[in-house]
Order: C-alpha cells, then structure tokens, then sequence
C-alpha cells in the first residue's frame, strides 16, 4: 500500500499545528514545507521552537504523549531553500527525523554531510522543470527522493506529465530508494506516479480541501 504524507506549507504557526491535528491518528508521517523566498517565491513559517512540544507529545517515552493525540506521529522538513544548512540543525534539533533539501539550491555535498552527521535520514529534492541529471549524481549517497510534480512553491499549481519519465529514470538508476512525489497528487495523478513506481504521496490541498480527510487519505493509500 502507498504511504500517504499530509504536505503543510503555511505562514502561521497556529494553522500547522491545527493541520497536524486534522491528520492526527490517520498518518505515521507529517510533512512541514518551508520556504524563505530564496529558492521558491515564497516565505513560510520558518521557527522550529514551536515544534518541541508537538514532536514531544508524539513520543511514547514522553509525560505528555498522547495528551495532544499526536501518538507516534514522525516529522520531516521539505527545504526549498538555497541555504539547507541554515535550517538543518535547528529543526534535526527539536526532532525532525526525515529532511529533503533541493538539489537546485545550495551546498548539496555538504547538506548530504552534515545531516548524516546529525544522525536523520538524508533526502533530495527535485523540483518539476529541472532535469534528472541534475539529481542522478547523488542517488548513490542519500536514503529518499522527493519529486516535484508541479513548479515548487505554492499549492495547487498543474501537474506535470514529465514527472512520471523522471521517476522511471529515478528507479532505473536505483530501484529499491523510496520516491515520493508531491505537488497536484489528486487521485488520479496519484495513481500515474504509483504505476511508475512512486511509493509515497505528499498531498496538501487535496487531503486539507476534502469534506472528509480520513477518506481522502484512504482513498490516496489504495492507489
């Protein structure tokens, strides 16, 4: 069954958090997405303090857990930054686990370095117009790929049908590494990355626009 992450790109804390309660006990993974204006025209909420708490409560070890209902609940960054290594340890610090930065933005090479160093699992990006060569050289050197369908930024922009040629060439290259894909996952553009070997679905507007989320959710995993 395809793994289903929420994708939450906000301004406002308040609306995260409130966005990570919606999905509460229907996902084991809760994608933040920020943004500075640097690498994508946009900015978002940028502070990793405020997590302590919600990433805490989510730990069963924890006095707290389950008092906020975020029960085993994990918790990974989408960098579209030119500088990842600006945001890293501050967000691996309050206990994200999972971090893609953009192989268009920055010092990849030392990215890839220091979040091994900091002990998380090491992703790249790749946004919708750029070239798979772009991310082919350092496939061999991280643990997951995030495939943008759309231009990176914003919610709702149109799918992008040389997604599905970019993640053939993804799994060509590496079979066996996870390839989530993000941006327009709607069911049916969910069911064309899936047949090509995608095997995690990032939504935002369509599970956080539905009249039912659970359902919307469900209906994501059985593609």
């Amino acid at each position: 069954m395809t793994e289903v992450i929420p994708a939450i790109l906000e301004q406002d804390f308040k609306e995260i958090e409130k966005k990570i309660h919606i999905v509460e006990g229907l996902v084991s993974w809760v994608q933040i997405d920020i943004a500075d204006n640097s690498l994508v025209s946009n900015t978002t909420f940028l502070d990793p303090e405020p997590f302590k708490h919600l990433i805490s409560s989510s730990s069963p070890n924890s006095p707290s857990y389950g008092k906020r209902g975020l029960g085993g609940v994990n918790f990974e960054l989408h960098l579209m930054v030119k500088d990842p290594l600006r945001y890293l340890p501050g967000f691996a610090q309050v206990g994200f686990k999972r971090f893609y930065a953009h192989v268009e933005g920055d010092y990849v090479e030392d990215y890839v370095a220091r979040a091994y160093q900091l002990g998380v699992e090491v992703g790249l990006a790749i946004d919708g117009p750029t070239p798979f060569e772009k991310l082919h050289p350092y496939l061999d050197n991280i643990d997951c790929v995030l495939v943008m369908a759309i231009e990176a930024g914003a919610s709702g922009r149109p799918f992008r049908e040389d997604t599905l040629e970019k993640i053939k060439k993804i799994k060509e290259s590496d079979f066996d590494i996870p390839v989530g894909v993000d941006g327009a996952m709607n069911q049916e553009n969910a069911k064309k990355v899936g047949s090509v070997g995608a095997t995690r679905i990032y939504s935002n507007s369509y599970i956080f626009g539905s009249s039912d989320v659970k359902i919307a959710i469900e209906n994501l995993k059985k593609l």
